[in-house]
């Protein structure tokens, strides 16, 4: 099992301490995309758009029950950045 799991033996529920974004360049901005959640943000520049997504997220998550979402109380967010070749 990856360590970004855990199973709680009782109910069988696996929460994700993970949140996962993908972030590509639509000019003239960027814009971060979450997997899980619908939560979708952009930003002029990369550092732009995470501080964006951050508060997007929270802003999301604010009172909502995390564990009914199947995520940890302080889930971790993992971006990766999509690219093409020229």
């Amino acid at each position: 099992m990856s360590r970004s799991r855990t199973r709680e033996t009782e109910d069988a529920v696996i929460r994700e301490d993970t949140i996962h974004a993908v972030i590509h360049h639509a000019e003239p901005a960027y814009v971060a995309e979450c997997l899980e959640l619908a939560v979708v943000t952009q930003g002029k520049t990369l550092d732009e758009v995470v501080q964006n997504l951050r508060r997007a997220l929270a802003l999301h998550l604010e009172g909502e029950n995390v564990a009914a979402l199947g995520l940890h109380q302080r889930p971790r967010l993992e971006l990766i950045y999509r690219t093409t070749i020229r």
